[in-house]
């Protein structure tokens, strides 16, 4: 094995999912040769623990997990570590604004997810943990990013080119993976980052190796070390076999 990355923290829709949110068979297979490798796997993503959880049971990891874009950090499945709460004057005028544009929200609490069909005003009453905006228009957007700027406070990324995630300040995927290196006793330049939105950009910044999946935004591909495969095409395996597991691929290409 190659010993120089000692952790694949890996996005989950639009990476290790593919357009079906399945993950493919050859996929899990190289995901179970890094875990017995030695290599840890970390689940890295925007969404919810029970929303994520299923996929980490279907690959037996047992690893820490950081969901919610980093709001969260779970030592292990159900031991939560760090939950990072936003404050719900914020959440009040980041709704504010989702009404003011007429478009579809949604924002994630502890208790759940509520939307614009589930909204019911009980902002003071739950802990929050993410906000997010979704339209394919690309003007009112725009709008809607310049007034999220003028509050200040927030970390505003996206998990697709037609929405806008909004944590707490200094809360993002990079955070999260360098409070779980830390758990694990390994360093951020021992972590291979893989994602394919803004969300992932911090943490492909930090990474001793950023990686963009194929199908990612242009501007993640712009600032990793190295593109793969999209997640259609088992990028994740590409990963596995070009960067964490050299020797074994080689080993088996040199068998009769």
């Amino acid at each position: 094995m190659t010993a120089k990355y000692r952790l694949l923290a890996l996005d989950m829709d639009g990476t290790l999912l593919n357009d079906e949110q399945l993950i493919t068979p050859e996929t899990v297979k190289w995901i179970h040769r890094a875990v017995d490798a030695g290599i840890h796997v970390c689940l890295s993503t925007g969404r919810s623990f029970d929303s994520a959880y299923p996929y980490a049971e279907q690959l037996g990891l047992k690893t820490p997990m950081v969901t919610v874009n980093g709001s969260e950090v779970w030592r292990a499945p159900y031991e939560l570590y760090r939950r990072s709460l936003m404050d719900p004057q914020l959440v009040k005028q980041m709704h504010a604004i989702a009404v003011e544009s007429g478009i579809w929200y949604w924002a994630y609490a502890v208790d759940g997810v509520y939307n614009k069909e589930s909204w019911d005003g009980n902002i003071d009453g739950r802990e929050w943990l993410k906000f997010g905006y979704h339209t394919e228009d690309d003007e009112i957007r725009h709008q809607v990013l310049l007034k999220l700027q003028d509050m200040g406070g927030l970390e505003i990324t996206n998990s697709s080119p037609y929405n806008l995630e909004i944590n707490p300040l200094g809360v993002n995927k990079a955070s999260g993976i360098k409070e779980v290196c830390g758990l694990l006793g390994i360093t951020v330049e021992e972590v291979v980052a893989v994602g394919d939105s803004l969300n992932d950009l911090a943490v492909i910044q930090q990474a001793g190796l950023g990686v963009a999946m194929g199908n990612a935004q242009d501007t993640v591909k712009q600032e990793a070390d190295a593109v793969t495969s999209t997640n259609n095409e088992d990028g994740i395996a590409e990963v596995i076999r070009r960067f964490l597991l050299l020797d074994e691929v080689e080993a088996s290409q040199r068998r009769p």
